[in-house]
């Protein structure tokens, strides 16, 4: 599709068909008229929820809110997001919204109460047979007492919530807003500013000297402002600790894996596993560097093209034929479901005029997924397709087989399904190709996915973890600490055939996710995850099958370590990554045949 159309002029035919969530607007607003009175019935159980049927019957209330409420923002953020310019949806979003926040504040109440109570009579609760369902809420809920304050001091707490926003609002604004780029030179000698975005496709350049003039321009700029980003980092770190003492963790590392139920040693593992892995990783750079015909390899190197111009124009039509037949190995009912979504409008397939940029999954408990796309003629499309009806068909499993309550699944388990398709899509994909520069230019693509998604968010993990711990030691975490730690890091990871330019030292100073702390490593957790099940689906077959669709049908009702375990994957070991690793090497083992 050449040009971009207006939302009005895009067929039903490439439209999500949003009419299964609610047929009309009226269906909305009569269901939002629902959710309003039951807030108000929730109120009634303030200060009654000391007996099971009391407990029960607030449960049952709170889970009708909060199914209709997904509903309600599901479906008015899907339709603003069709065309975002238009006020009707942009109201209906914010009305949503507003809604979300009253319900939430109606809820909160609920926890502390039963909290409140002493330890026998919790522990009676969790095994009264009349609350058998909510067992694992209940033991959740215990599970987190001891690091739950007083009403007081939980009140104080959340007023101190808006304050600890600060280190990453100020973050945000100054790199989103007020940082600006002076401009460089394209292949073809035009100034053009340098943007966030336009970054990336600076770097993969064909042309040396554009690549190298827009990474040093990025991080000049980052560099003259050192001082404020350090000041913002560090207080979005002494905020952490602050939290983790508060609420009596060993650590801040300790508190943010501590929702999740995971172990320090998932964290641990990742990095020593990795720290194992960098020969690997050395080799890939001493290949990209001959590739690359370069005397010296610099950092700004790693996002070259290493193969002749080999463009692959893919239709939707084909994406969608070649997705079903690469994931051919997850049996029939998996296949079922994915042209269900094909077939029955799951997906909003083109770009238009407003439309959200990128690409989701997304949808409420009762109606099947949806996903957004913005599909391009081209293979990062297609990956993206595949990528997107992992999550959807998680979450149509998931729902299916889960109450409301226990079909959310984690962040940690989140992106799993997703990749794993795309590891079964580039497992078809290299075996049918025949040509030695297709299966080079997918090789490069798989082999990136790797070094960003396991290697640099690993990196990433290990830069906060060593952050954190010095400061909880009492040092100091000046711009220049900072910087020499993330070099350090750097010289690790990339190994001696490559040029660790200095200017890499402040690129901690970018990166957004440094504000959600000890987030990033779930991207490589996962990704190992995702690996480890492809290898033994396609080794094993059907026994690894079904394994795998156990976990997909699992959701939330365990804790995400454990449901990983159940299906063949122990994150509490070293092994998910070792076989991602293995399947790393194997991708260099192919790269160098090709070379020779």
């Amino acid at each position: 599709m050449s040009q971009v159309v207006k939302r009005t002029d895009v067929p039903v035919e490439q439209r999500w068909k949003l009419e299964d969530l609610f047929p009309n607007q009226q269906a909305w607003d009569t269901e939002y008229k629902v959710v309003k009175e039951a807030l108000q019935q929730i109120s009634e159980f303030q200060g009654k929820l000391n007996k099971p049927a009391a407990i029960k019957q607030c449960f049952e209330l709170e889970d009708k809110i909060s199914v209709h409420m997904e509903r309600l923002y599901v479906y008015a953020n899907m339709k603003h997001h069709e065309d975002t310019a238009e006020p009707t949806y942009q109201a209906l979003s914010d009305k949503a919204k507003k809604l979300s926040v009253e319900s939430g504040e109606a809820l909160s109440f609920i926890s502390p109460e039963i909290l409140s109570l002493s330890d026998d009579e919790l522990q009676k609760l969790v095994s009264h047979p009349e609350l058998s369902f909510y067992k694992r809420t209940l033991t959740e809920m215990i599970r987190e007492k001891q690091h739950i304050l007083s009403k007081s001091e939980e009140a104080l707490l959340a007023q101190v919530g808006n304050l600890s926003q600060a280190p990453s609002t100020i973050f945000s604004m100054l790199n989103n807003a007020d940082l600006k780029f002076p401009k460089v030179k394209n292949e073809h000698g035009e100034e053009i500013e340098l943007t966030q975005g336009r970054y990336i496709q600076f770097l993969e350049s064909r042309n040396r000297e554009v690549r190298k003039n827009a990474f040093k321009t990025m991080y000049d700029t980052y560099s003259k402002n050192k001082n404020t980003i350090g000041a913002t980092l560090s207080a979005n770190i002494s905020k952490d600790i602050f939290y983790s003492k508060v609420r009596k963790y060993p650590s801040a590392l300790e508190a943010s894996l501590y929702g999740d139920n995971i172990n320090k040693e998932v964290y641990t593992n990742l990095i020593d596993t990795i720290h194992e892995s960098l020969p690997l990783m050395h080799r890939y750079m001493e290949l990209r560097k001959k590739l690359l015909k370069v005397d010296e390899l610099h950092m700004y190197d790693l996002f070259a093209p290493l193969v002749d111009e080999y463009k692959m124009d893919i239709t939707y039509e084909q994406a969608q034929g070649m997705v079903k037949e690469s994931l051919k190995p997850l049996g029939q009912d998996y296949l079922n479901i994915l042209q269900e979504g094909f077939d029955k409008h799951w997906i909003d397939i083109y770009e238009n005029e407003g439309k959200r940029s990128g690409a989701y999954s997304w949808g409420a408990y009762g109606t099947h997924p949806y996903v957004l796309l913005n599909h391009k003629d081209n293979l990062n499309s297609m990956f993206t397709l595949t990528h997107e009806m992992g999550h959807a068909i998680h979450s149509y499993l998931s729902d299916e087989n889960q109450e409301y309550r226990y079909a959310q699944y984690t962040i940690f388990l989140a992106e799993v399904a997703s990749t794993l398709n795309e590891a079964l899509l580039m497992d078809y994909m290299l075996k049918k190709s025949t040509d030695p520069k297709e299966k080079m230019y997918l090789l490069t693509y798989y082999m990136d996915q790797f070094r960003t998604t396991v290697f640099r968010q690993t990196m990433f993990a290990e830069f906060e973890k060593i952050t954190h711990e010095k400061a909880e030691q009492g040092e100091a975490l000046t711009p220049q600490e900072l910087s020499k730690i993330y070099y350090d890091l750097n010289l690790k990871y990339y190994g001696k055939d490559m040029v660790v330019d200095q200017d890499i030292e402040i690129e901690w100073a970018r990166i957004p996710h440094f504000y959600n702390s000890f987030y990033v490593y779930k991207y490589a957790t996962g990704f190992s995850a995702a690996t480890s099940f492809a290898k033994q689906i396609l080794e094993e077959g059907q026994p690894a099958v079904d394994r795998y669709l156990g976990f997909l049908k699992s959701g939330g009702s365990d804790y995400s370590i454990n449901i990983l375990q159940r299906a063949g994957v122990d994150m509490s070991t070293p092994e998910p990554i070792k076989q991602a690793m293995d399947v790393f090497k194997s991708l260099l083992d192919q790269m160098e045949q090709l070379t020779k």
